[in-house]
């Protein structure tokens, strides 16, 4: 076969040139951020080319369809499309499920098995939930999918399952003992179905391996060279078909990064990458560590970071980029300030150095805080797009709020009542809502009228469907009278979350999907209690749901009609941020119990993920990275103090620029270093948060109800006076009026800007 005849080895650095080389048996590619890694895959298969490998002889897995396009059309347009094509090149699903196509009838499935999504696999696990007359409240679908998942991932089967009684006792402990009953009917329905899940094809994969060893065999001897993209991704499952798959003669490349494994929650396990050596005593490791993304003080800022964890293939990353500017960590008083200075913050680089918006990127460690950012950055006509999720206001649960909000002013919004009539489930059906929509149309009357008509009999409903129809309008009728008797939108909110019992039924779902809901559920209160506070020390227009909701509809309108290709400024997790690169980051809420989150501090393994975390977020910038956290921030309902995360005293000063927003500083005016404050805290303790003496100190405040400071009056006030508000920081009296014969004042908060506050109202205390 022709292979174009030029030195591609010469476009490589030494460290690449070398691993690309290397065919002689098991290989492994350490190749840290930005040092090249797809350009080595890429050329890696070039060179078996030229070596004599034919090309449908050649493996190469990859995670995702992008990194197998991007990795194929490089190779297209070295070798040429026919070369290419024949390549097997894929992610683990796509390769493996070619395979399990010829062999379906070997493990039990016609050759034209369907694939079922996660909604698929949810309905059908609810459908048998029914049939088995469970509890759908305790065996919730989506709670049961990721227990089968996790069993299928760890290559347990149905009958395994039911035989284990550590199984048996951990669903129990859960209250939910016939997860194992489910898992094997679920099974048997998929199979008399003709179809699997995305779990199944990696566990058929080996199941087909396993038990047949003449197929195993001719795959080993068929496939001459294997090669593996992100190796630190994969599962106890995708881990062994490449055991099983890699023959005795072990032609092998493995390319991974230790310290970028951050998907355990996927069920990743970093101990295949980390132990690869044990299965393959004579495995080669190549390491990748010239990065050419990033400035020197990025890299050494990151480095500096991720040496603190003690897992680790250790390496020296660096860059021969100019130096750059340091990292700047960045105070802010609560997480609204923060919003308002990262927005601020961007508006002036983007004067100062001309880049386009979509060279920036805001990283997060939870979805749910995004929605003081977009606030932020609307408030500028800053564009921006939501990266891997949606809008803040168009995610489902937080729509489904807002449907009950939208009928708590106008009931006969059928749009509204369409989708929340039966979330949480209240036994109205699709037939029901037929019904119900016949006859509204044939009287011109809203879905509303109807169900408050006195003879719903007459849209042909029995007695039982009635008195549920009642029990849902006596709810929304309760959110109406509620809301005409002067609640404002934060108070009518509370009602509704209560009354609807939306948060206590996600609250016994331990999912990261559910976790992930109560957290953007928690934040609609944050959004409604902002909106109130500002309306009112400000005395700027309502403060009630009707208008909240005028604001927040007319944003998502803009969001939904926004279908141009304007550059915009990128928000995601930083879990979405992985294999993507900016000109620009930054990193918000780098907190304790956010960032590590306050679910992963049981264990030195979960820290060291949190830790190699916020690594990639670093490792993502090109030219500048900035890191923020707040001094109180509004979770749960209610305002808290928060602390500096843990990792920014891991960071070696060196490569840091301290800030604290506006004029602060302690009460004798010296600058005050809050990462220093909590340098104690660096030692683990297993099985137990690390708390430093520093940080109970400061957390002993949480304790102290936030939002009652005294009030003041204008005698105590003249222009100049210092104050510190709990929202927008310090500011400056500009100004001491009134307004309708209320007291009022006029503060300059520095990048928050300035604001009236009427002194009734406002929460301040005066330094």
């Amino acid at each position: 076969m022709s292979i174009p005849d030029y030195n591609y080895l010469d476009l490589l650095n030494p460290q690449q040139r070398e691993a690309v080389k290397y065919t002689d048996g098991p290989e492994l590619v350490i190749a840290g951020a930005g040092s090249g890694k797809t350009r080595v895959l890429t050329y890696k298969i070039v060179h078996l080319l030229r070596q004599g490998y034919e090309p449908y002889r050649i493996l190469a897995l990859t995670f995702t369809n992008k990194a197998a396009r991007e990795m194929k059309d490089r190779i297209t347009s070295i070798t040429g499309g026919k070369v290419a094509t024949k390549i097997w090149m894929g992610t683990f699903h796509s390769i493996f499920l070619r395979i399990l196509r010829r062999h379906a009838e070997e493990i039990g499935f016609k050759p034209g098995f369907t694939i079922y999504d996660t909604s698929d696999s949810r309905s059908l696990i609810k459908m048998i939930v029914k049939d088995l007359a469970l509890d759908e409240k305790i065996y919730k679908p989506a709670a049961i999918a990721s227990a089968i998942s996790n069993a299928k991932n760890a290559m347990i089967t149905a009958d395994q399952y039911l035989l284990d009684k550590d199984n048996y006792d951990a669903d129990k402990r859960a209250k939910r003992p016939l997860t194992g009953q489910i898992y094997k009917a679920y099974c048997e329905r998929c199979k008399i179905a003709n179809a699997m899940d995305f779990d199944d094809i990696l566990l058929y994969m080996n199941l087909l391996l396993r038990d047949f060893p003449d197929i195993c065999r001719h795959y080993k001897e068929f496939f001459r060279y294997i090669l593996v993209d992100e190796y630190q991704d994969t599962n106890f499952s995708q881990h062994l078909i490449i055991s099983q798959l890699s023959g005795e003669n072990n032609r092998l490349c493995v390319v991974g990064d230790d310290a970028q494994s951050i998907y355990s929650f996927r069920g990743a396990d970093i101990n295949n990458i980390l132990n690869l050596e044990r299965r393959y005593p004579g495995l080669k490791i190549f390491k990748l560590e010239r990065n050419y993304r990033s400035t020197q003080n990025i890299i050494d800022a990151a480095g500096s970071l991720i040496e603190k964890n003690t897992r680790q293939m250790k390496k020296n990353v660096y860059s021969e980029n100019d130096k750059g500017d340091p990292i700047s960590v960045v105070k802010t008083y609560s997480d609204m300030e923060e919003a308002f200075l990262v927005a601020n913050m961007i508006c002036q680089s983007k004067l100062i150095n001309h880049d386009a918006y979509d060279e920036y990127a805001i990283l997060y460690r939870t979805n749910a805080q995004s929605r003081v950012l977009e606030e932020s950055l609307r408030k500028r006509n800053i564009p921006y797009r939501i990266y891997g999720g949606l809008s803040f206001y168009q995610r489902k649960e937080v729509k489904d709020m807002i449907a009950y909000f939208r009928l708590s002013i106008n009931p006969d919004d059928d749009e509204a009542l369409r989708r929340i009539i039966n979330y949480p489930a209240r036994g109205i059906g699709e037939t029901t809502m037929k019904k119900l929509h016949a006859s509204a149309s044939s009287e011109n009357k809203s879905l509303w009228q109807m169900i408050c008509t006195s003879d719903l009999k007459s849209a042909g409903l029995n007695a039982g469907t009635v008195a549920k129809l009642n029990l849902f309008r006596q709810l929304i009728q309760s959110f109406i009278d509620d809301n005409a008797a002067g609640s404002d939108a934060y108070e009518l909110g509370q009602l509704i979350y209560n009354r609807t019992g939306i948060l206590t039924l996600l609250a016994h779902d331990s999912t990261p999907e559910s976790i992930s809901r109560q957290e953007n559920l928690q934040e609609i209160l944050s959004g409604l209690k902002d909106f109130v506070d500002i309306r009112e020390q400000t005395g700027d227009g309502e403060a009630d749901m009707k208008a909240f909701l005028s604001e927040v509809m007319l944003a998502t309108d803009q969001d939904e009609n926004d279908t141009d290709d304007q550059p915009k400024i990128t928000l995601m997790t930083v879990h979405a941020a992985k294999g993507l690169e900016f000109k620009h980051i930054y990193v918000v809420g780098v907190e304790e119990d956010l960032f590590p989150s306050s679910m992963s501090q049981d264990s030195l393994a979960q820290i060291e993920e949190e830790r190699r975390l916020l690594y990639v977020a670093i490792t993502r910038a090109r030219n500048t990275c900035t890191l923020t956290y707040a001094g109180s921030r509004f979770r749960n309902g209610q305002t808290v103090m928060t602390s500096p995360s843990r990792f920014l005293s891991d960071i070696d000063t060196r490569y840091l620029h301290l800030l604290l927003s506006g004029n602060i500083s302690d009460n004798n005016g010296s600058f005050i270093n809050p990462i220093r404050n909590y340098k104690n805290s660096r030692s683990f303790k297993p099985a137990q948060k690390e708390v430093s003496p520093n940080l109970k100190k400061y957390n002993a405040t949480i304790a102290t109800p936030t939002g009652f400071e005294p009030q003041h009056t204008a005698e105590e006030l003249s222009i100049g006076t210092r104050i510190r508000h709990e929202r927008f920081g310090q500011g400056s009296v500009i100004k001491i009026d009134s307004l309708s014969g209320e007291e009022m004042i006029t503060v300059d908060f520095g990048v928050v800007g300035i604001k009236k506050l009427l002194l009734k109202f406002a929460k301040f205390s005066i330094i």
